[in-house]
C-alpha cells in the first residue's frame, strides 16, 4: 500500500444525510450572511464583495415575488392569500434548491492510482497479474515479428520486415528469449525456440568465423545455461524458482552440451593471450583468438564472463572454465585504481589499464556489477572471494565521493564521468547504462532478501543504508529521464544541469516535466535502443523495498513502448529521437528487448517467489543462474 494520503479527506467516505436535512429560506439566507460576516469584516470589505452580497439578496428577492408561470390575473381569480401561499412555497423550494449542496461522495481515484490501493492483497494480486499478462502479450508480439521475418538472424528489423546478423550469426534473439518464455509459461514459444537450437545451433557455432568474446558469453552462454537451469536441469524443483516444471520439448541435456562446445571454443581467448586478460574476439570454427584492431579490450568486457564460466564448471564438473574467467578479476585485484575505480580500457598484452577516463556507463558498467554477483553466486564457497566484496564496497565509495553530484535547479542525484581522470574535469553526463546502478546498489546491500528483513535481522551497515538510499534516488532521475520526453522513453544518454552550464534548447519536450529545466539531451543523444537497465533496477528496488511506486513507474515505460514502438507487423522498433511527436523510428529491435526488458517488466508485475534474488543472481543479459551452491573443484 502506498503511504502517499488518499486525495480526499476520509470523512468524506462516513457521511451521512443528516447533513441534507430540511432547511428553512430564513435559516439558509441568515446562515450564508453570518457566515459571510465570519470570514470577512466589514472594514475589510471591497466593492466585488458588496456586489456579490447585493447579488444574493435581489436573487433571494426575485425568487421570493416573480414567477414567470403565473399572471397578475390569475393571482386575483385565486385569491391573494392563495397565491402568495403558493408564491411563497415556490420561492422556498427554489432557496432549497438553490442553497441545497449536493452530497460528498466517496473518494474517487485516478486510474493511475487505482492499483495501489486495492481493497485486499488478493486483488492488489490480481490487479498486477493483470498487467502482467499485458507484458506476456508483448514478448509474443515481439517473437512473432522475429519468427515470422527473422528466424535463425541474431535481430529482427521490424519495418523492413527481414533479419540482420550483428551479433556473430548464432540465431541471439532465440537464445536470449527462451528462458523469458520460459518463466512466462509461453510454452509454444519454447517449443519453437527449442526446435531451431536442437537442429541448428551446433551447426552454426562449427562453421561460424569472428564473434565477440562478451556479447556471445553474456547472451548466448548465459542463455543456454539459464534455460538448462529453469527447464530442470541441475535437479532443479519449481519450489526453487517459482515456476511449474511441465514444459515441453526442452531437452535440459543438449543445452548443456551444446554450452559445453560453446565454452571450448570461446576459451580460446583466454588461453590466447600472454595475460590474464583475454583477446576481446574468438573465431569459433578454428579455436582462435585475436585482440581487438586498437589491441585494446573494454574492462567491462572483460570482467563480465565469470558468472557464465563459473556456471559451467558447476554442471559439467569442469574446473577449467570458472578457473580461467576468475584469473582474470583476481588480476584486477592488483591493479592500481582510483578510490576503487578504474579506467575503461585494459590491455591484454601488458595487462594494464589504458587512460584515464572513468566513467560507468559503456565499457565501464559491469565491472562493478559483476563484482558483487560473483561475491553473491559463491557467497558459499568460504572467505577466499571476500576480496570481490570489498572491491566492491571501495567501488562504491569512490562513486559517492567523485561521481555523484546534484542537478539544478530540483536537485536530481546522478552519476557523472570523470574523462580525464580524478584530476581532470567532472562531466554531468550519464548514459541509460548507468541505470543499473540503482539495482546494483540495492543488491549489494541486502544481498536479495527484502529491506524489512534484513533490518529485523540487523544485518544492514550504515554504508549499506548509505547505498540503499543512492540507490532509490538514482532510480528516480533514472524514471524522469524517461518522464521528461515528449514519448515517456528515455535518450541513451543525458546530461544534467549544473552550475556553470549554461546549454539550452535542449530538454526533452515535455514542458510539463519538473524537471525539464535539469535534464539536458544532446541531439545526437535521443535515440532510445529499448534498453533494459531502468526496468532491471526498478524489479530490483521493488523486490527489495517493497514500494509499489516501482510497479507505477514500469507501467508508464510499458506503456510508452506500446505507444511508440510497436509494429503492427510483428516486433518493437528502436527509436531515432524520443523528444518528437511522433518520433522517428530505427528499424531494429535489440535481442535484449525480448531477453531482458520485458523479462523484467513481467518480474516486476508478479510475485516475488518467482526467480526469488535470494536464490538466484541475473547475469548482465538478464539471464538468471541459481547461486546456492559450493565452489567447483580446483
Amino acid at each position: 500500500m502506498s503511504s502517499r494520503s488518499l486525495p480526499y479527506s476520509v470523512q468524506d467516505v462516513h457521511y451521512d444525510n443528516a447533513k441534507f436535512r430540511h432547511r428553512s429560506p430564513f435559516k439558509v439566507i441568515t446562515q450564508a450572511l453570518v457566515t459571510s460576516r465570519i470570514r470577512y469584516s466589514c472594514g475589510g470589505c471591497s466593492i466585488g464583495k458588496f456586489l456579490m452580497l447585493l447579488m444574493i439578496v435581489g436573487l433571494t428577492y426575485l425568487v421570493m415575488h416573480r414567477s414567470p408561470d403565473h399572471s397578475a390575473s390569475n393571482v386575483l381569480s385565486n385569491g391573494v392569500e392563495n397565491g402568495e401561499h403558493k408564491y411563497v412555497k415556490e420561492g422556498v423550494s427554489r432557496i432549497r434548491r438553490i442553497w441545497r449542496k449536493p452530497p460528498r461522495l466517496p473518494p474517487q481515484l485516478p486510474p493511475d492510482e487505482e492499483g495501489n490501493f486495492r481493497s485486499s492483497p488478493e486483488e492488489q494480486r490480481l490487479y498486477w497479474v493483470s498487467r502482467q499478462q499485458k507484458v506476456k502479450e508483448a514478448f509474443i508480439h515481439a517473437w512473432s515479428g522475429y519468427r515470422d521475418y527473422a528466424m535463425g538472424y541474431d535481430e529482427l528489423m521490424p519495418l523492413s520486415r527481414r533479419g540482420t546478423d550483428g551479433l556473430g550469426g548464432l540465431g541471439a534473439t532465440i537464445i536470449d528469449s527462451l528462458d523469458t518464455a520460459i518463466i512466462m509459461g509461453a510454452d509454444e514459444i519454447v517449443i519453437e525456440a527449442m526446435s531451431w537450437i536442437e537442429n541448428k545451433l551446433m551447426e552454426r557455432i562449427e562453421k561460424k568465423g569472428q564473434v565477440n568474446l562478451f556479447e556471445t558469453t553474456i547472451r548466448v552462454l548465459g542463455g543456454l545455461l539459464s534455460a538448462y537451469h529453469l527447464s530442470g536441469g541441475d535437479n532443479v524443483t519449481t519450489g526453487d524458482i517459482g515456476i511449474p516444471m511441465t514444459l515441453k520439448g526442452v531437452k535440459s541435456n543438449i543445452l548443456l552440451e551444446i554450452a559445453k562446445n560453446l565454452g571450448d571454443r570461446l576459451l580460446s581467448a583466454f588461453t590466447s593471450s600472454p595475460t590474464p586478460i583475454p583477446f576481446s574476439d574468438v573465431v569459433l570454427h578454428d579455436r582462435s583468438a585475436h585482440p581487438a584492431p586498437d589491441g585494446l579490450s573494454s574492462t567491462s568486457e572483460v570482467s563480465t564472463l565469470q558468472l557464465e564460466f563459473n556456471y559451467l564448471s558447476k554442471v559439467s564438473g569442469d574446473p577449467k572454465y570458472g578457473s580461467e574467467a576468475m584469473k582474470v578479476l583476481e588480476h584486477f585485484r592488483t591493479l592500481p585504481k582510483v578510490e576503487g575505480l578504474v579506467p575503461i580500457y585494459i590491455s591484454p598484452h601488458s595487462g594494464q589499464f589504458n587512460g584515464e577516463n572513468i566513467r560507468l556507463g559503456s565499457r565501464g558498467d559491469s565491472y562493478y556489477e559483476y563484482l558483487i554477483k560473483v561475491w553473491i553466486q559463491q557467497k558459499n564457497s568460504g572467505s577466499q572471494l571476500n576480496y570481490l566484496y570489498e572491491m566492491y564496497e571501495e567501488a562504491m565509495r569512490g562513486v559517492r565521493h567523485l561521481l555523484v553530484r546534484r542537478s539544478i535547479p530540483k536537485g536530481l542525484v546522478f552519476v557523472g564521468e570523470l574523462p580525464y581522470g580524478s584530476n581532470g574535469a567532472f562531466s554531468p553526463k550519464m548514459d541509460h547504462l548507468v541505470c543499473f546502478l540503482p539495482g546494483t546498489l540495492a543488491l549489494g546491500a541486502t544481498k536479495g532478501i527484502t529491506r524489512k528483513k534484513a533490518v529485523e535481522r540487523n544485518l544492514l551497515t550504515p554504508e549499506d543504508l548509505e547505498n540503499l538510499k543512492l540507490a532509490e534516488d538514482l532510480a528516480k532521475t533514472c524514471f524522469e529521464m524517461y518522464a521528461v520526453t515528449s514519448t515517456g522513453l528515455a535518450p541513451e544518454i543525458a546530461y544534467f544541469h549544473v552550475e556553470g552550464d549554461s546549454e539550452g534548447g535542449l530538454d526533452g519536450g515535455n514542458k510539463s516535466s519538473e524537471y525539464i529545466d535539469d535534464i539536458l539531451i544532446k541531439h545526437n543523444d535521443r535515440h532510445n535502443l529499448l534498453r533494459p537497465e531502468t526496468v532491471e533496477s526498478l524489479f530490483v528496488l521493488h523486490r527489495i523495498t517493497e514500494d509499489p511506486k516501482y510497479r507505477e513507474w514500469g507501467w508508464q515505460i510499458f506503456e510508452a513502448f506500446e505507444k511508440y514502438t510497436k509494429a503492427d507487423s510483428g516486433g518493437y522498433t528502436s527509436l531515432d529521437d524520443v523528444t518528437v511527436i511522433p518520433p522517428r523510428k530505427r528499424d531494429k529491435m535489440e535481442t535484449f528487448f525480448l531477453g531482458e526488458t520485458l523479462k523484467y517488466l513481467y518480474l516486476l508485475f508478479g510475485d516475488e517467489h518467482v526467480v526469488p534474488l535470494d536464490k538466484f543472481v541475473f547475469n548482465t543479459e538478464a539471464h538468471p543462474l541459481p547461486i546456492s551452491w559450493s565452489k567447483y573443484s580446483a
